[in-house]
């Protein structure tokens, strides 16, 4: 390299010019939220991005990320679409949405933060992003199923994760005890924040076991899980949104009933009289029912789907092990 060339790559003005190749970017043409959700919604068609995370499709996802990003009320857009957006912020904003469309970084991920409802958690890369149908079916604590909640006094959420489900377990029913089961020592410590949160801390448990192995003798009245269960096959075609959670939250054997099998066999020592097992599969339905066609399962409907949710008495699980003895 000449000295003419070191001085000219030195030159002040140089330098300066180079700084502000990046006032002609987005960061320069993009000034209202308006501006910066149709640039948001374009990259991410763009990109083929996956909404699998709690949103439909991608001007939601854009709505939540552009809004979060802003610590703005994710329920009111309307009065800030013409609100102008300074140079720092947009820094934060152009690197969230580069994110969520080059890496395809899930949304609660780049936040920090996912919703159940009205219910906010914190979340990052040691726990699946919250999502359930059981968010649903507690909003009016699994009636019919349930006759009192108030006379549920033990709960059980295996395969916790965040502790969001025990969460909603605990405001379900305001007498319960709620014992949240998980083997991930990551995931408890996620959970114990969000219980922390919430203020439960004299009412939600955290235990770390392999599914029953560390609350032998115990009895619930209930046990809910959303555990991992999905099949090898449906492992292979994740969308790339899913791979960065954890696979043991996800994966569960070819059929994607290791854990499942595990609670059917020995959920019914661990509830009370007249408890019910309740537990989500997804679209597995049918392998659940080609697995145990002796058992009487009842399917649940949700807004979000029909038969996603099992639910069973402890008297179903103990007819069908003496059918099958």
């Amino acid at each position: 390299m000449s000295h003419e060339t070191q001085h000219d790559h030195l030159d002040p003005d140089h330098e300066e010019a180079h700084e502000h190749e990046h006032e002609h970017g987005p960061l320069a043409e993009l000034v209202t939220v308006r501006d910066w959700l149709r640039y948001a919604v374009t990259r991410f068609n763009r990109a083929g991005i996956f909404c699998g995370h709690g949103v439909q499709d991608s001007f939601d996802e854009a709505v939540w990320l552009i809004l979060g990003t802003l610590a703005l009320p994710l329920d009111r857009l309307e009065p800030f679409l013409d609100a102008c957006i300074p140079g720092e912020e947009r820094i934060g904003l152009l690197e969230a949405i580069e994110q969520r469309a080059d890496e395809r970084l899930p949304t609660a991920y780049i936040l920090g933060e996912a919703w159940l409802g009205d219910f906010r958690f914190t979340v990052d890369e040691r726990v699946i992003v919250p999502r359930s149908f059981f968010a649903e079916l507690l909003e009016d604590g699994l009636a019919p199923w349930v006759d009192a909640p108030e006379a549920i006094t033990g709960a059980l959420d295996m395969c916790t994760g965040s502790g969001c489900l025990a969460i909603l377990m605990a405001h379900a029913f305001p007498n319960a005890a709620i014992t949240a089961v998980d083997l991930s020592d990551d995931a408890l410590d996620v959970a114990r924040i969000n219980v922390a949160d919430y203020g439960l801390e004299e009412r939600v448990e955290l235990v770390r076991s392999d599914v029953f192995a560390q609350v032998d003798g115990r009895r619930f009245d209930l046990i809910l899980s959303n555990p991992p269960y999905v099949t090898a096959e449906a492992m292979d075609a994740l969308p790339p949104e899913y791979l960065h959670e954890p696979r043991m939250a996800l994966a569960s054997g070819d059929d994607g009933l290791d854990v499942v099998r595990r609670l059917l066999a020995q959920a019914a020592d661990h509830l009370n009289p007249g408890g019910i097992l309740a537990v989500e599969v997804g679209h597995n339905r049918h392998i659940v029912e080609e697995a145990f066609p002796e058992l009487p399962f009842n399917w649940l409907s949700t807004r979000g789907g029909d038969d996603m949710v099992f639910l069973l008495r402890r008297e179903d699980l103990q007819h069908a092990a003496v059918a099958a003895d």
